[in-house]
């Protein structure tokens, strides 16, 4: 598969238009309804492929942007869920720098 292909298990005979966000596997049984002892089987029969992964993560960003950025009405939740996203993604990237500071306290109060 290429880039900008369709996945090899879709059929638009069987599927209709192309959904970028559903999958197109066999389906297996969600990670919701297993028990303690069958989480081992479902893991091993996940594909771990770099590609795998990618379409993965390319699916869950479609789904919200289907759920969120997408429809007619909008509100202000894709924007708040970006500005809150990047700023924990700001604050892991600057962690090393911020805590070797050890005069810098984020949150002291101070009485006056």
């Amino acid at each position: 598969m290429a880039i900008g292909d369709y996945p090899i298990e879709y059929n638009p005979k069987v599927h209709g238009p192309y959904d970028p966000a559903r999958y197109y596997g066999k389906p297996d049984t969600p990670f919701g309804q297993l028990k303690l002892n069958e989480i081992g089987s479902w893991l091993g029969r996940r594909n771990k492929t770099p590609s795998a992964i990618v379409g993965s993560i390319s699916r869950a960003f479609w789904r919200w942007q289907h759920k969120y950025a997408q429809p007619k009405r909008t509100g202000v939740a894709p924007f708040f869920q970006v500005v809150v996203c990047s700023m924990a993604l700001f604050y892991v990237m600057n962690y090393g720098k911020i805590s070797k500071c050890r005069h810098f306290i984020i949150f002291k109060a101070q009485v006056l």
